[in-house]
């Protein structure tokens, strides 16, 4: 008896793990024309990572920088609309050409070497954002068991063992999703994405009256005076128009003009579906990061510290809105994980994707634990911008650009070599380019290494890293088309064209 049990067993555990290596996402080859998606899979999907846990973090950091009513409509008004003509321009139509995943199309262009660097880096931030997105969560299931919250702010390094132990749960939940693939986190995003809407902007409207709101025609006012009040809270610096406008662009540039977002876009029927993440930018950065600052604003009015999510939440729709929280942690944190699965298995290719997503969950919760990661969630963003955004002007170049001015797309593969020299130049050398100019004057350490002795010419240069993340592409592309029409003209390689090694 007790054989035929561990014989049963055996063949459970089995059958899971063959129906787990069974799941495909297409990692290696384009996706097949059954597959594809329509409209309404990447409205929902949008609308459910953008209307979610960041949104909760980001709003209130807006009032806390003290930025003004008018520099904060204005500067989302225009930093989404630019987000939203980048993923549309620039990501789904090379997505819908290639239809392949961002890591095998850049193994293409900069060879395996780079790919390999590019996926462990971009990984290791996917699971830093992954993992922010599980303390959001975390911020809100905590409340019920009267677990406090750790508070960065306050001098709190690590949470408490049951709080630590609640992330472990959220943070298997949220990796079993993402093992499922691409279909399930389509399907999550759609039942949870309209109902996480409503709650935002109802809680919002709801605590408008605790901040002496009467009427509609109040609300202007009350968003100058109580709201974005243009005085930054505690040492926070200033935000301005600029800040706010170069944030809502480029707060996912990694995903549209760093291209990532063509892992998500190659299951679309048409390059127009990009426009919908209009829903994700209008809805989320728009809409939530409005109701999310009204929130912390109510929410600091009366006395309370701490502004978490969860706490928020709760403050402004009650049981609903701590709910609200957890899915909203869930939302983003699901396709962020699912991206961090593809990125790792280019490092690890014998590995079945489930196995590296699991792994790359088994951080997501440790740096969930990690309370510096949220209170730094803007500087972390920003960084991640400027070192990746460059990766995705070499695929608009070599996709689109290249053919129209003779030069020869995927050379690196075509060629057969391991390295691609004019990508490796043109990457580390406009993300250092960019880093100095930021550096110099707002990072200590570089600022006593200089001492002073920069041109005045250099030293007048006064850049954000918002700011530099634009300039960094431009800078990027130039570098990178020049260097590959240097290597694609020697001598060597237009023999080996001219003998057609290459096409």
């Amino acid at each position: 008896m007790q054989m035929k049990g561990e014989v049963a067993s055996a063949g459970s555990e089995n059958s899971l793990i063959d129906r787990l290596d069974a799941l495909y996402e297409y990692d290696r080859e384009p996706v097949s024309e059954k597959k594809l998606h329509g409209w309404k899979t990447f409205i929902a999907m949008f609308a459910g990572e953008h209307v979610a846990g960041t949104e909760f973090v980001l709003g209130p950091l807006m009032v806390m920088h003290g930025v003004s009513a008018k520099d904060f409509f204005l500067g989302l008004l225009v930093g989404n609309i630019l987000a939203v003509l980048s993923w549309a321009l620039m990501t789904a139509p090379v997505a819908v050409k290639t239809r392949l995943t961002i890591y095998w199309q850049l193994r293409k262009i900069i060879g395996p070497y780079l790919t390999i660097a590019y996926s462990a880096f971009y990984a290791l931030i996917l699971c830093l954002l992954a993992g922010a997105m599980v303390t959001v969560a975390v911020t809100a299931v905590s409340i019920p068991f009267g677990i406090s919250n750790p508070d960065y702010v306050a001098g709190d390094l690590i949470p408490s063992m049951p709080w630590m132990g609640l992330a472990l749960i959220v943070g298997v939940v949220i990796a079993a999703l993402a093992v499922l693939g691409f279909e399930k986190i389509a399907t999550f995003s759609k039942i949870c994405a309209p109902w996480m809407v409503l709650v935002f902007f109802a809680s919002a409207i709801a605590v408008l009256g605790k901040l002496g709101a009467t009427s509609f025609s109040d609300f202007w006012q009350i968003a100058n005076d109580k709201i974005f009040t243009g005085v930054p809270i505690g040492n926070n610096s200033k935000y301005t128009f600029w800040h706010v406008a170069g944030f809502a662009w480029l707060c996912n540039a990694p995903q549209h003009l760093g291209m990532s977002d063509v892992t998500i876009f190659r299951y679309a029927k048409s390059w127009t579906q990009g426009f919908a993440s209009a829903f994700g930018m209008f809805l989320g950065h728009f809409g939530a990061w409005i109701a999310s600052g009204i929130l912390c604003a109510a929410f600091l009015s009366e006395g309370f510290v701490n502004p978490q999510p969860g706490a928020i939440g709760l403050y402004g729709a009650g049981i609903a809105g701590a709910i609200s929280v957890v899915i909203a942690g869930w939302t983003t944190a699901n396709p962020t994980l699912y991206r961090a699965g593809l990125a790792i298995q280019v490092a690890t290719p014998n590995w079945k994707r489930w196995k590296v997503t699991f792994a790359a969950g088994a951080f997501m919760i440790i740096t969930a634990c990690i309370p510096a990661v949220n209170a730094n969630l803007d500087r972390i963003v920003s960084y991640n911008a400027l070192f990746f955004v460059p990766l995705g002007a070499f695929v608009l170049m070599d996709v689109w650009v290249f053919p129209k001015i003779g030069l020869i797309s995927n050379f690196t593969e075509k060629s057969k070599k391991l390295f691609s020299w004019p990508a490796a130049i043109a990457w580390l050398g406009s993300f250092l380019i960019c880093f100095f100019l930021y550096g110099k004057d707002n990072l200590p350490w570089m600022e006593q290494s200089i001492g002073g002795n920069l041109p005045a010419w250099l030293d007048a240069i006064k850049m954000d890293l918002t700011y530099l993340i634009a300039p960094e592409w431009i800078l990027a592309s130039l570098i990178y088309v020049g260097l590959s029409y240097f290597q694609q003209n020697s001598q060597k390689n237009v023999q080996l064209i001219a003998e057609g090694g290459l096409s």
